[in-house]
């Protein structure tokens, strides 16, 4: 399902610890700290070198946890792998403030680079455009940012096509060259990115990296068409999230799922993530497995 030489092309996502994601409201579905760090001990003994977070997962417990993780890992370690988190989730952002203002962007900046224990982060994403702040400023943020050393590079997530023509219209230069990555909802029921946005990736050098590449476990096969999850599971966490796909259309499409993992001996999360390795101009996906179970049935143990 996975190769070996594709395994950089997955990357770990933390956004289970402490909550599920950035919602206040779901604070005690997620995964506990003894379980984050058995979870990114295992990450590492399978070969993950990248992984992502952002500041208002779990209301920052997510980047404490893998903050204190990364501290114990060695300096060699973090020296070969990538720490990717992200800035301007309205849920981080006080009353009366804007989520990418230039304060507000050098504010959690601060508090991210603290809480992972790093001098620098290596990719910082946008998390939401922000339609209250002008986006010549939130650039401004990050080039300050850039010139300071406190990034490396920097991506946008949650993004149109007229989002990234916004974005390549306004940087130049070294900040041209810093912004690298768009991050963005893809699986095999949420294809629309294939219309413009893949394609203008690919036009301008951009890595197109796929989040909820399970459409919040719907593509794990373990959900019937009435839609009914269990206590546990993503979709029973966050009741709401994902009802806009429990279509007989997207019943059909897994049972294609379950045939192809059939006839190749794949599990069915195994052929959900083959599609979107498969789909071309799509650099990389995201995975958020929460048990040593989960990691086996993405395909990906001993590697």
């Amino acid at each position: 399902m996975i190769r070996a030489d594709e395994l950089n092309r997955v990357i770990f996502g933390c956004g289970n610890f402490g909550g599920l994601g950035s919602s206040p409201t779901l604070r005690d579905k997620g995964d506990g700290r003894e379980r984050a760090l058995a979870l990114l001990d295992q990450a590492r003994a399978i070969g993950f070198t990248r992984f992502d977070t952002a500041n208002t997962y779990g209301g920052g417990v997510s980047e404490t946890v893998l903050g204190a993780w990364l501290k114990d890992q060695g300096p060699d370690f973090r020296s070969r792998i990538e720490i990717a988190t992200k800035v301007g989730n309205p849920n981080g952002c006080p009353a009366g403030e804007r989520p990418l203002s230039r304060a507000q962007v050098a504010y959690h900046l601060d508090q991210s680079l603290r809480r992972l224990g790093i001098d620098r982060i290596d990719l910082y994403y946008l998390h939401e455009f922000d339609p209250l702040t002008p986006l010549e400023e939130t650039l401004e943020a990050l080039d300050r940012a850039l010139a300071a050393g406190k990034i490396a590079r920097f991506g946008v997530s949650n993004a149109t096509a007229d989002d990234l023509n916004a974005v390549l219209a306004l940087t130049s230069g070294s900040l041209r060259q810093a912004f690298t990555h768009v991050q963005n909802g893809f699986n095999r029921l949420e294809t629309a990115d294939l219309a413009e946005v893949i394609p203008l990736c690919r036009a301008e050098g951009l890595r197109y990296v796929a989040f909820s590449p399970l459409a919040g476990g719907l593509l794990t096969g373990k959900y019937s068409s009435e839609g009914k999850a269990g206590a546990g599971t993503r979709l029973g966490g966050a009741p709401g999230f994902f009802d806009r796909l429990l279509t007989p259309a997207s019943f059909e499409a897994i049972d294609q799922l379950r045939r192809r993992a059939s006839e190749n001996g794949w599990t069915i999360p195994g052929a959900a993530l083959r599609f979107i390795l498969d789909t071309q101009g799509v650099d990389s996906l995201i995975i958020a497995p929460r048990s040593a179970e989960q990691f086996a049935g993405y395909g990906i143990v001993g590697l």
